[in-house]
């Protein structure tokens, strides 16, 4: 049989551990908890996840900026824990977008050398993007 040494007025360290436990998982959240809807979307080739209000680069697009495009293909949408996983899309489901600007994204250098031969070759490259604000998720 255990004895406690503990006496009437002092707590043991495995009553405050419990107590402290108790009190941490009783206590309310402070901050209000929000699912953010997302989905994974191909755009021009490319499968992007995205949320509402996110800004994305995409290859460039034939729309001019200020137009409103939507994407049928999408691949899997999400929202407050339920998922749909399309087969190879999910029928009804679309994402909205506005077009912002169009713009050419950072120089890539692509440098080939031959060794011992005094061969030296510099490319470069720099993509066309389209930059487009989600607008809305639609399942």
């Amino acid at each position: 049989m255990r004895t406690s040494t503990a006496g009437p007025e002092e707590k043991s360290t495995r009553d405050v551990d419990k107590s402290a436990r108790s009190a941490y998982l009783c206590r309310p959240h402070l901050g209000k908890i929000t699912h953010l809807m997302y989905a994974i979307v191909e755009i021009a080739g490319h499968q992007y996840k995205v949320q509402k209000d996110q800004q994305v680069f995409v290859n460039r697009l034939p729309e001019e900026e200020g137009a409103k495009v939507s994407f049928d293909r999408v691949l899997l949408v999400e929202h407050a824990g339920d998922i749909k996983v399309g087969a190879p899309a999910v029928s009804g489901a679309t994402v909205s977008a506005v077009v912002e600007n169009h713009l050419k994204g950072d120089k890539v250098l692509i440098f080939k050398k031959k060794r011992r031969k005094g061969h030296q070759k510099l490319n470069g490259f720099r993509a066309s993007l389209t930059a487009i604000r989600i607008t809305d998720i639609k399942a």
